[in-house]
């Protein structure tokens, strides 16, 4: 059986938390992480229409390809030394949900968490990404809250039906 976690800053805990619980053993489990390519391009783009392209050394896209892949290392160890027993990293880069949908191709279970508005039940818990990724998974997904659910008085209420006419 193939486990993926997907670790992102600030929710990953939750989704190396339930690995753990829901992963069998002897499970193999994947620690994924995706670093977009919107800053860094963003950067890259602003450096050679604003100020040239003579200077490759100077671009600060590069320098920030480099700060996020350095973090997202980081990451990937700190959720590994979390999980507590044996695991890949994989790092990619790209568009992250597609990523993301194109990691979990051939595995068994997809773990993510909830990034949205948290403090309510409902769609809007998940972020745009997310929401992208629990629609097109290939594989069955676990989707588990950063921290402790909201109550489920949350739930907006019903929208009003105009009475029926026969």
């Amino acid at each position: 059986m193939t486990v993926i976690a997907w670790i992102v800053e600030g929710t990953w805990p939750a989704c190396v938390d339930a690995a753990r619980t829901h992963a069998p053993e002897g499970a193999d489990i994947m620690l994924l992480h995706v670093t977009g390519h919107d800053v860094p391009g963003a950067a890259h783009g602003a450096y050679a229409g604003l100020l040239g392209r003579g200077h490759r050394e100077r671009d600060p896209g590069t320098r920030l390809e480099n700060l996020g892949a350095e973090a997202a290392q980081q990451l990937l160890q700190a959720a590994a030394e979390h999980l507590g027993r044996p695991c890949t990293q994989l790092e990619r880069s790209g568009r992250i949900e597609r990523e993301v949908v194109a990691a979990a191709e051939n595995a068994d279970l997809l773990i993510l968490a909830r990034d949205g508005d948290r403090t309510h039940l409902g769609p809007r818990s998940l972020g745009p990404g997310s929401r992208f990724v629990v629609d097109h998974a290939p594989c069955p997904v676990l989707l588990v809250w950063p921290e402790a659910a909201p109550d489920i008085e949350s739930i907006p209420p019903p929208p009003p039906h105009p009475p029926h006419h026969r």
